[in-house]
């Protein structure tokens, strides 16, 4: 992965990377970079959301889609680009007794941020997570802003007020309270894409998607479920001091614009940027608008640092 990649190259070769957290879980990351990674403009953690892991989201191929992958684009663009699969996920440890609740994946993106800093150098990450996921990235800038130089909220939720979502979400709580474990379905993948508003994305992407997404799990833990029913908030915006993007999508159920607009109101520092992305639902780096969504978030990663702090 140190060789030199053509700039004009739409998909970058990855590399697979293991750590572990608390001795026992073992964690698998995913890496794309095109250049140097001292050469980098700095490095990016992808965080996925409940019910899939790292790469269906984040380097979703689909042929003669240019830069379906998030991780390609921002390789791209000059990021050393990082995925990591929750426990219970993708190809990290299945096997223990539990339900890989939110503040646990906190701690598997504190794991995967020590092991990307061991390696690449000890500065800053810039990070990004979606849904369940931008809930496990708050909790971490929370706990370790140290390690996070900007962070991007993308399908976020605060406290579930007025979510139509997870209003429908909680009637089927009895089929998740007592289970660690979900299935998972292409019928599922499918689902999320028309429960907000159809035609967001296109069909075969979604099909893309889909197959992605259960040729590495066929259930997936119930823990992220059961806290966005039960147990919001989960995270202090005032307790959130870094540099942070709020990602709306224009149809998306999840939150309400009046939830995240409080959680936006709280945050103490003044870099901070809130986006309502059009014609977006649930999914964004798979909607037919994905190019609008990498272009707010990139834009985001690469805003200047203030001279002037007042």
């Amino acid at each position: 992965m140190n060789e030199k990649t053509s700039p004009n190259a739409t998909t970058f070769p990855g590399t697979e990377h293991w750590t572990t957290r608390d001795g026992e879980v073992k964690l698998f990351l995913f890496n794309k970079v095109a250049h140097e990674p001292n050469e980098t403009r700095g490095t990016i953690l992808f965080v996925h959301g409940s019910s899939m892991a790292g790469q269906p989201t984040f380097d979703l191929q689909v042929p003669g889609r240019p830069y379906s992958s998030a991780m390609d684009y921002f390789a791209h663009l000059g990021y050393d680009c990082w995925s990591v699969d929750m426990e219970g996920y993708g190809r990290s440890t299945k096997d223990r007794d539990n339900n890989a609740p939110i503040s646990q994946g906190a701690e598997d993106c504190y794991a995967a941020a020590l092991y990307i800093q061991k390696l690449r150098g000890k500065r800053p990450l810039m990070v990004y997570g979606i849904s369940s996921g931008a809930l496990r990235a708050a909790m971490f800038a929370e706990r370790h802003p140290e390690m996070v130089a900007r962070l991007a909220l993308d399908a976020f939720v605060w406290t579930g007020d007025g979510s139509p979502t997870l209003a429908e979400r909680k009637k089927k709580l009895p089929d998740f309270i007592n289970v660690n474990r979900r299935p998972m379905s292409k019928a599922f993948i499918h689902s999320v894409f028309d429960r907000d508003h159809p035609d967001t994305a296109e069909r075969n992407v979604i099909d893309a998607f889909a197959d992605a997404v259960v040729a590495l799990d066929d259930s997936v833990p119930t823990g992220t479920y059961i806290d966005m029913c039960t147990k919001l908030p989960v995270v202090n915006p005032e307790n959130i001091t870094v540099p942070t993007l709020i990602m709306r999508g224009e149809f998306d159920g999840i939150a309400s614009i009046e939830d995240l607009l409080a959680f936006f109101a709280l945050l103490p520092n003044p870099d901070k940027q809130f986006s309502v992305m059009s014609g977006i639902s649930h999914a964004s780096f798979q909607q037919k608008n994905y190019m609008m969504v990498y272009h707010i978030l990139a834009s985001f990663y690469a805003q200047p640092e203030p001279i002037y702090k007042g």
